[in-house]
């Protein structure tokens, strides 16, 4: 799905200042009068309106139904736009919902890129569920409350785990760009990132899971914890490689978000640090849980955090070494190392 960004606005801008040359010349008593300001400038704001678009529909069919509906002020001014970017036949069919007050030149950007939602969310990798349902509300979508109750639902796809729903679904909501419109439901936007799951991870993953000895569930448990350590992409297989190996040899993991994950279920944690505390004490280290994978070894019980394909794909296809131990350094990247003596030089060496 595409969506309006700023490289986009800026060469519909020049088409703008082409167009003011053309209708300069051309029809200067009409364009150039309050028609060619709307291109810029927004349609008065009374709601929101949905507009279909069938295939085979026209730029002229798509101007009326689009001014009828009160999205754009003048249909003449849309069909001159359009043909001047040579466009008007390339107008992508959808349902779509628009708010009332947009430029004529974002309507059109919107429907030659077939981006039928009003609400455009970006969702990061490596958010945990309260994150995102705090970024939804944020964006005007829905609120926290309504996001939270519907993680919590069951949902019928075949690559959840059976508790799943216990768990907030945490790691299945694939980060994606998602549209969603002004209606949308807490069970719709979860049911669209699980689609997107679906569809990105499951036909890539599933097939070379007999090769890993790993099910599914534990491949993006695994991945969630590379996703919150790795700053630098390149050393995501890597870092699947250290957990990976310590898994083999009964080592503990180790790994600090897991703990951040255990903290950021107490509110009073949450509300003090955030939903990652950086600066992890001693005592930190000493919390009981399940997911402190300080205390316990093997892997948490589930997923910490939502992971993007790249470190799903690290711990599937890890980097093949014999690394037991990594350090971050100044910079985010990290120093790797096979034996604990080599792994207390890289401490002294970059931890300050």
């Amino acid at each position: 799905m595409s969506k309006i960004v700023p490289a986009a606005v800026a060469a519909l801008a020049l088409v703008t200042i082409g167009i003011v040359g053309w209708a300069m010349s051309a029809v200067p008593s009409t364009i150039l009068g309050s028609e060619l300001s709307d291109a810029l400038a927004p349609a008065p704001a009374n709601g929101v309106a949905t507009v279909t678009i069938e295939d085979g529909d026209g730029a002229k069919k798509i101007a009326e139904e689009l001014e009828e509906g009160g999205v754009i002020q003048s249909a003449r001014l849309f069909r001159v736009l359009a043909a001047f970017m040579g466009i008007e036949n390339e107008l992508v069919a959808g349902d779509y919902e628009f708010d009332q007050g947009m430029t004529t030149l974002t309507v059109i950007d919107r429907i030659h890129n077939g981006v039928t939602a009003p609400l455009m969310v970006t969702v990061p990798e490596g958010l945990r569920v309260e994150e995102i349902a705090d970024l939804l509300e944020e964006k005007g979508v829905l609120s926290n409350e309504d996001f939270l109750s519907a993680v919590k639902e069951d949902y019928p796809e075949p690559f959840l785990p059976e508790n799943a729903g216990e768990r907030n679904i945490q790691g299945y909501l694939f980060p994606a760009t998602y549209g969603f419109s002004r209606s949308t439901s807490g069970r719709q936007a979860v049911q669209q990132m699980l689609d997107a799951f679906d569809k990105q991870v499951v036909a890539d993953v599933q097939p070379q899971l007999a090769t890993t000895g790993l099910t599914l569930d534990q491949v993006i448990t695994l991945a969630s914890i590379v996703e919150r350590e790795a700053v630098k992409p390149e050393e995501r297989p890597l870092i699947a490689s250290v957990y990976l190996n310590r898994t083999k040899v009964g080592i503990a993991l180790q790994a600090d978000p897991t703990v951040q994950f255990a903290l950021a279920n107490d509110p009073q944690s949450v509300a003090r640090y955030g939903y990652w505390k950086q600066e992890l004490s001693l005592a930190d280290l000493e919390i009981d849980s399940p997911y402190n994978t300080y205390k316990n070894s093997g892997l948490p019980p589930g997923p910490i955090a939502c992971p993007g394909l790249d470190s799903i794909r690290a711990v599937v296809r890890p980097a093949r070494t014999n690394y037991l131990f990594f350090v971050a350094k100044d910079d985010g990247s990290h120093v790797f190392a096979e034996t604990m003596e080599e792994h207390l030089r890289n401490v002294q060496l970059y931890q300050h």
